[in-house]
């Protein structure tokens, strides 16, 4: 071999390897890359039409439908979610529409109220008829009614916990406290209580019960039982008032 000929040789066997070919490249790109690359361009398919014609998705039914036919059904579906959950907001528009009317009505009624008993009877009556409450109890401490709406210190007691809590209390409430303001507490799925006053002033309890264990969940909301409670326990404070001014 001359000395050219080794020469050639010995860098052929040192030339550096050549770069992958394209489809290797094209092979190491993922699924993943691709859907991240598209979730980062979104508005890819503008400058590419044409990749359009050639897609094809799966269709719940079978076969295959168009990329862009798939949006449209997609865009419908968001569609008829929109209008289900406009319905839904305008339907709570409405409940709370119909809940501050019932509210205007009770302070009225309230201020048309005589005496305690007057206040104690029309706030039942207007929570019965008005809001559809199955059962209604008031419960007063130390206030001067008669003994069907009296609580003495150990019912009171009773309590505590729910004035502590300072706010209403739904769905599944203490058997202790239902068997206090109801006589037939064994009946009763659920039910709301409201501390009347704060922990400072126990001024009383209100409470509304169903025999549906689904009438008053936990989560539900007590904005317009909460005011409902305040007007009540401002009433009654004032009524309390005006009997120990004129006696």
């Amino acid at each position: 071999m001359t000395g050219q000929q080794s020469s050639n040789a010995s860098a052929a066997k040192t030339k550096t390897p050549k770069t992958r070919a394209p489809e290797d490249n094209r092979e190491a790109i993922s699924a993943a890359d691709v859907e991240a690359y598209l979730r980062e361009h979104p508005d890819f398919f503008q400058d590419h039409l044409p990749v359009l014609d050639i897609l094809r998705l799966p269709h719940p039914t079978g076969g295959a439908v168009s990329l862009l036919e798939r949006q449209v059904a997609l865009l419908r579906e968001k569609h008829r979610a929109m209008e289900q959950h406009m319905g839904e907001l305008v339907e709570r528009a409405r409940d709370n529409e119909r809940m501050g009317q019932h509210l205007h009505e009770l302070a009225k009624t309230l201020m048309r109220a005589d005496n305690l008993d007057a206040v104690l009877a029309l706030t039942q009556d207007a929570l019965r008829n008005e809001l559809g409450s199955e059962r209604v109890s008031i419960r007063l401490a130390h206030r001067e009614v008669d003994d069907l709406h009296a609580l003495d210190s150990s019912e009171l007691a009773t309590f505590e916990p729910l004035f502590s809590r300072g706010k209403a209390q739904c769905g599944r409430v203490p058997a202790e406290m239902l068997d206090v303001l109801f006589d037939d507490a064994e009946e009763i799925g659920s039910a709301i209580l409201m501390p009347l006053g704060n922990e400072s002033d126990h001024i009383g309890v209100l409470g509304l019960a169903s025999e549906s264990a689904d009438r008053f969940e936990p989560d539900m909301g007590t904005y317009f039982v909460t005011h409902i409670g305040d007007l009540l326990a401002e009433s009654i404070r004032c009524h309390v008032e005006r009997a120990h001014a004129a006696a």
